[in-house]
């Protein structure tokens, strides 16, 4: 068969591994810069679903898009070291406080401009809302087919979509027909590490953003070596309606955050005995602490 368009919806997000007193602000939004940014973990899974898909059908090309500040271009670079083709950083400061409906909205305008494709992949949930609600919101709007919770895929042919998902008590096989979205589980193979050659290669890819902020050898270098041109598209791009857009397009609100620190005000010495240890179990029975 033909080698396929597939793409990739990831998310630079602020590591939750890491909360400290400052990382909401005032209006119940995430302070993105008091918190590390990492590549969204089970979109990263999602990459190394549609990487064994390119080693798999030659021919294919695998495109990473992604919708954040200026600085989300760092996943960009780290998924063309693994093995990606492209990538496409959509970014606009009307785009900010953006909710899973006003994002979807935004993703779905940018894979319309993208079509024809054969499979859209982004990781089940992201870490900073854990809502699971974009990728099946992409999907709607785009008015195609998606399997959710995929744990691996099984085979491309003819048009169709062979797919396991990874369930609470079990796995499902599914069948899709393509053009198809997918959410890859947390479950799902581990990615691949940077390639060594990709990344000497591709060190230098940047934004038109970026490259505002760069000497003139550094734009003459680019001139010369188109493939390190990452894609930048904002409102006007898209052509998107600003009604459905950041905050005045989010209808979810947060009323209220409250900060629960847990503090430790006393503790136990066990001695290392089977007779210690079930009067632990027993009181943490006792207590509701276990059931």
């Amino acid at each position: 068969m033909k080698g396929l368009n597939i793409i990739v919806l990831a998310k630079q997000v602020p590591d939750t591994r890491n909360v400290g007193k400052d990382a909401m602000k005032a209006n119940g939004t995430v302070n993105r810069s008091a918190l590390p940014a990492i590549f969204n973990p089970e979109d990263l899974l999602a990459l190394e679903q549609a990487l064994r898909l390119k080693d798999q059908y030659p021919g294919s090309t695998v495109t990473v898009t992604t919708m954040g500040p200026i600085r989300a271009a760092n996943i960009l670079r780290d998924s063309i070291f693994r093995g990606a083709d492209k990538g496409i950083l959509i970014t606009d400061k009307k785009f900010a406080g953006s909710d899973t409906l006003a994002t979807s909205y935004v993703l779905s305008l940018a894979l319309k401009k993208l079509a024809p494709f054969d499979i859209i992949l982004c990781g089940r949930q992201a870490i900073d809302g854990d809502t699971a609600q974009v990728g099946p919101q992409v999907a709607e709007k785009l008015k195609i087919p998606q399997i959710t919770y995929v744990e691996d895929i099984l085979e491309v042919k003819n048009k169709q979509i062979i797919a396991k998902r990874r369930l609470t008590n079990g796995v499902e096989t599914l069948q899709g027909n393509l053009p198809i979205l997918l959410t890859v589980h947390g479950s799902a193979p581990t990615c691949r590490t940077q390639n060594a050659r990709r990344l000497m290669k591709y060190k230098h890819a940047c934004t038109p953003s970026e490259m505002n902020n760069e000497q003139e050898d550094y734009i003459k270098m680019h001139d010369q070596k188109h493939y390190l041109d990452l894609v930048e598209w904002n409102v006007d791009d898209l052509q998107a309606e600003e009604t459905y857009l950041g905050l005045n397009g989010s209808p979810t609100k947060v009323n209220a955050v409250t900060n629960i620190v847990f503090t430790a005000k006393e503790s136990t010495v066990l001695e290392p005995t089977d007779q210690a240890i079930d009067e632990l179990m027993a009181e943490l029975v006792e207590h509701h602490n276990v059931g």
